[in-house]
């Protein structure tokens, strides 16, 4: 059996789409139908900067594939203008990939209480602050 799961008619928000995991999460759902919404700040992996190529280069990729695809620069910070592009593109959200991440390459050790916030803004907070604001349209 080589059937492939397939995500027909329904819209995706993957967070850190802009590379890495991310990218290949997005790619993966477009390929298999479904229409994604590419969040990414375009920071550096520590979190530095930003910049709207790396999100537009997923966006273009999905395309010329024949997907559907839109891009999002927001922090994850403010899950809520995540959530406002895919019901302004697509009318719905039906899946939500947290995937957004920054490296704090210390031990624990070593790492400083200013290192853990802003881990915890961005893989906790972030996750919680675009499912929160998902979560009325997830449950329709």
């Amino acid at each position: 059996m080589n059937e492939k799961l397939r995500f027909d008619d329904r819209v995706a928000i993957v967070t850190g789409a802009g590379g890495g995991l991310g990218r290949t999460y997005a790619l993966l759902l477009a390929a298999r139908g479904a229409c994604v919404v590419v969040n990414d700040l375009g920071g550096s992996r520590h979190g530095d900067g930003a910049s709207v190529s790396a999100a537009d280069k997923v966006v273009a990729e999905i395309l010329a594939a024949g997907g559907e695809a839109v891009a999002n620069y927001d922090s994850v910070e403010v899950g809520a203008k995540i959530v406002q592009t895919a019901m302004d593109h697509y009318g719905r959200i039906d899946i939500i990939i947290n995937n957004a991440g920054i490296l704090r390459d210390v031990s624990f050790h070593n790492m400083q209480a200013e290192d853990w916030d802003l881990i915890y803004q961005v893989h906790l907070k972030g996750s919680y602050q675009v499912t929160h604001a998902a979560w009325p349209y997830l449950r329709e």
